[in-house]
């Protein structure tokens, strides 16, 4: 299908106009760089604190996404991990902690974050999650309550402790074992060995069983991040490296040089809009850059393409028709191309939720510029080497 039919725009002579654009865009990115303090590292390049999280039921990720806003916790990921019977999530919190006060201080505000949500039924409640509590205040509980009455029976303190202790544990490895880190009802602890009708009466008036429960902490430092960093880095520049030996060996090079230079721009020009915009880069972010470079570069490769094919007719052209000529003859092409893949990953950023948002925001302007760059930057430079190459060649003539 032909939706453009005779085209015959002067690209290349529209060149200082597209330029002008150019660095009125790395401008702003510039200005949203130093404005802001650089880019929004997301937890995998800074480092921060991983939580998992078990629910009793399927958990409303939407209301655990309000809970822990950026303002109160920093910036959060929160995925789903396991089968979906299983309830249970990871959360990445950007905030580092490195003391053990500070660690436990962010446990018991993530705790009392999530139960302004999910349990607000105990919210000023004096008894204790089970879900949420060591093993060490259940054993306490049991000790000074002494349930079974075992003081009575002529039992020695270390006698009852070891028994309170033992039944302590028993607790314990019915929650994480067979329960994965929770226990839907205290009503369950019957199914415990050695669990008495008045124990379990007794732990019934200081505990209840929570809605979720908190199933580990880990801290991913800065080590982890830079290092992060670093194989980001060398990702995309093995990719343009790569670029540049494809295009140099399949045209010629000052082809590679052109391409690799508008990559070069729509890359700069992607991260600017990121910085001015300070949404959080992570590694599905960069993952949309690896996509980015690639999607320019085929373009571009169109255009070379049909400037090779032309330039076996066209000897006696400048290369400045030829370009302009080819850059006609795809546009058409690009339009189909570009338009609808521009319009799924619009849909992706409009309907994609969080999690995908950053991964779509790159594409979507990534597919903009990369179409915009293989006529603005890659084809001038072309047209401008063989001009210089050109006049070279009439000086040495006289």
């Amino acid at each position: 299908m032909e939706i453009l039919k005779n085209i015959s725009v002067d690209w290349i002579g529209k060149k200082w106009y597209l330029f002008g654009f150019s660095w009125i865009l790395l401008g702003l990115g510039v200005a949203g760089y130093f404005v802001y303090g650089g880019l929004a590292m997301g937890i995998d390049f800074k480092g921060g604190t991983v939580v998992y999280l078990k629910f009793s039921h399927s958990p409303d990720l939407e209301a655990i996404r309000e809970v822990l806003k950026p303002g109160t916790m920093g910036s959060t990921i929160i995925q789903r991990y396991g089968s979906a019977s299983e309830n249970a999530l990871i959360v990445r919190m950007q905030t580092a902690f490195a003391a053990e006060q500070d660690v436990d201080t962010a446990h018991v505000e993530l705790l009392r974050l999530l139960r302004q949500s999910f349990d607000p039924a105990h919210g000023n409640s004096t008894l204790l999650d089970i879900n949420n509590t060591g093993a060490e205040s259940v054993a306490r509980h049991l000790l000074e309550a002494d349930p079974d009455r075992l003081a009575s029976q002529g039992k020695t303190s270390q006698e009852t402790q070891a028994y309170y202790r033992s039944l302590t544990r028993a607790i314990m490895d019915y929650r994480d074992k067979v329960g994965g880190g929770i226990v839907g009802s205290l009503d369950e602890l019957k199914r415990i060995p050695g669990m008495t009708p008045s124990a379990l009466e007794s732990l019934s008036k200081a505990f209840y069983a929570g809605p979720f429960a908190m199933t580990g902490v880990e801290s991913v430092g800065a080590i982890v991040g830079a290092d992060l960093t670093k194989r980001a880095a060398l990702a995309v520049g093995l990719s343009l490296l790569g670029m540049l030996v494809y295009i140099g060996v399949r045209f010629k090079p000052v082809f590679g040089v052109g391409a690799i230079i508008s990559l070069f721009h729509d890359v700069l020009i992607t991260l600017g809009l990121f910085a001015l915009t300070q949404k959080e880069i992570s590694l599905t972010v960069i993952a949309a850059m690896l996509t980015l470079v690639g999607y320019s570069v085929n373009d571009t490769i169109v255009v070379f393409d049909r400037v090779r094919e032309n330039l076996r007719t066209m000897r006696r052209d400048s290369m400045r028709s030829i370009l302009n000529l080819s850059i006609n003859q795809t546009l058409a092409r690009t339009i189909m191309t570009g338009g609808f893949t521009f319009l799924a990953v619009v849909a992706i950023l409009l309907f994609g939720g969080e999690v995908l948002n950053g991964f779509a925001f790159a594409l979507t302007v990534g597919i903009l510029i990369g179409t915009y760059s293989s006529i603005a930057i890659a084809s001038p430079i072309v047209e401008w080497w063989y001009r210089s190459a050109d006049r070279q060649a009439r000086r040495k003539a006289f």
